[in-house]
């Protein structure tokens, strides 16, 4: 079970719209995946904690070290929050999750339908690099 939902995490942080998303930061690569929760199975919801219906969505982030060998995962501080185009601001609570050598940052946030979101998030990683990513995305309420 735990290969599978670390497959499943895999797969997410794979989901983006382009080639893949990710921000280099000094000697680290900070991935990050937005999607709404209803991409995660029920089991998998429950097992994270997360709630799983068409208004809430996602924040995945990973941290890997592009100085060392394989670009392994790395233990990083993760903040931010998140805006709306109406300028409502909520920050976003993020829960480390390690299964084997992943590491996984998990935030849940609300969305409305077509809303356009920015991210604004504050990565620290210590002497491997502290930076900002920053990017807007826009979501579908899922019913």
């Amino acid at each position: 079970m735990r290969q599978w939902i670390i497959a499943l995490l895999l797969a997410f942080a794979a989901l983006p719209s382009s080639a893949e998303q990710f921000h280099s930061i000094k000697n680290v690569e900070v991935h990050y995946s937005a999607f709404n929760s209803t991409f995660l199975t029920p089991e998998v919801a429950r097992s994270y904690q997360l709630t799983r219906n068409g208004y809430s969505a996602i924040l995945n982030i990973s941290v890997l070290d592009t100085s060392t060998l394989g670009k392994p995962a790395i233990e990083a501080k993760i903040s931010g929050n998140v805006r709306s185009l109406l300028g409502n601001i909520r920050e976003l609570e993020f829960s480390e999750i390690k299964e084997g050598d992943a590491i996984y940052y998990l935030a849940e946030f609300p969305v409305s339908n077509e809303e356009d979101l920015t991210f604004d998030i504050d990565v620290n990683a210590g002497m491997k690099g502290t930076g900002k990513l920053k990017f807007t995305q826009k979501f579908y309420v899922e019913e």
